[in-house]
């Protein structure tokens, strides 16, 4: 059976998409940058604040969906400059515990809203 899931506590999709979609005990995660949910606008600063708002609005849809971001088994990052690739294993190590997730990080030319850093996975719940 497949489960659109939606909160207000993450940003609002911008496109043809859902902000997730449970299918069993799996939850495709779609991908989240740095807008805040209440005003939409990009959330300023340096790089680390974004890191952390892409961070807090994953968590919100893990939520949604019934899990946490400690239930991510597949994390993928897009950056648009892999310098801020230790910034992002700083940050990251705040949100995640041992055993972390499998992951990849990427870097691409251009990210919607032209920010810098972009989010998806894949959550795997225990119960459903």
């Amino acid at each position: 059976m497949r489960e659109t899931i939606a909160t207000e506590n993450a940003p609002q999709a911008i496109g043809t998409y859902s902000q997730a979609v449970r299918i069993g005990n799996t939850v495709y995660l779609s991908g989240q940058i740095a807008l805040i949910p209440e005003t939409m606008e990009l959330r300023e600063g340096d790089i680390s604040e974004r890191i952390h708002q892409v961070f807090k609005n994953l968590s919100a849809v893990c939520e949604a969906a019934g899990g946490s971001l400690q239930d991510i088994a597949k994390l993928n990052i897009f950056l648009t400059d892999m310098s801020h690739f230790a910034t992002v294993n700083e940050i990251m190590a705040q949100y995640f515990q041992q055993p972390y997730p499998a992951r990849a990080a990427v870097a691409v030319k251009q990210l919607p809203k032209d920010t810098d850093v972009e989010m998806d996975g894949v959550m795997a719940l225990s119960s459903y």
